[in-house]
């Protein structure tokens, strides 16, 4: 397995960045207008496995200390392996590199594997924010990197 940086417009992000977007849909029974809006700032990460990957995720600065998770996804196959959990380490690895003290996330109140996965990793409850809080399915969560100097 290996995790390496990739482009956003990488084909094979853009393949499972369509996936994630088509189980989130089929999960929240196809709620309109719940996809998220994702800045030119977006930094990926991708999983490979015996040459294709299978998983991504990507960080966005929302300020200079914050950055916020986004399009975490794992082929379906390739789950309960460890490969969220990896991949999660990776990406909270190159918020803190791009300067980031606290990374924050939404998902929906509908996906328990991931709010298990996000809880267990340490991370907190918070408010809703942003473009997510006339979402009645958004769940927040954050994590601080390292304590301020």
């Amino acid at each position: 397995m290996l995790i390496e940086s990739r482009p956003a417009t990488d084909p094979e992000i853009a393949a499972l960045v369509a996936a994630q977007q088509r189980e989130l849909r089929e999960a929240d029974g196809g709620l309109d207008g719940q996809a998220t809006v994702t800045h030119d700032d977006i930094r990926y990460l991708a999983v490979v496995v015996d040459g294709r990957a299978v998983a991504c995720g990507g960080i966005q600065a929302l300020d200079a200390g914050t950055g916020e998770l986004k399009r975490m996804y794992v082929r379906p196959g390739y789950r309960g392996r460890g490969i969220a959990r990896q991949l999660l380490v990776a990406l909270e690895e190159l918020a803190f590199r791009q300067g980031h003290e606290t990374v924050c996330l939404e998902t929906g109140s509908y996906l328990p594997a991931a709010i298990g996965l996000y809880t267990s990793s340490g991370y907190q409850p918070i408010p809703v924010y942003g473009e997510y809080v006339d979402n009645p399915y958004s769940v927040c969560f954050a994590k601080r990197l390292r304590v301020p100097a």
